[in-house]
């Protein structure tokens, strides 16, 4: 099951959060502030799947734009990573360039 979805630029700005549970403000920005963190320091070589607390990170990055994406176990990870993929598809054939600064 999908617990959040992220969209960040590379300065660690949230762009667009989207939470599928409850979490309350202070902790979604804490939460919001470590994955970020987690996620731009990886390299490019490095998985797109990162072990988290009680949940699992998948992220992809398209420019200056990292889409993530929080799952429980029990989700399928490249799964995800595929869903990803096609929504930022969608919304570069709907509004045109979604990526900040650069086109896909």
């Amino acid at each position: 099951m999908i617990k959040f979805f992220l969209m960040v630029n590379k300065q660690g700005q949230t762009r667009l959060s989207r939470y599928y549970e409850h979490v309350e403000i202070k902790k979604r920005t804490m939460l919001e502030a470590e994955v970020i963190k987690n996620c731009l320091s990886r390299s490019k070589d490095q998985c797109s799947f990162i072990e988290y607390k009680d949940f699992k990170l998948v992220y992809r990055q398209y420019a200056a734009l990292f889409v993530v994406v929080g799952i429980d176990h029990t989700e399928n990870e490249m799964a995800v990573y595929e869903l990803i993929h096609n929504f930022v598809e969608v919304l570069d054939k709907y509004f045109s360039r979604v990526v900040e600064n650069a086109a896909l």
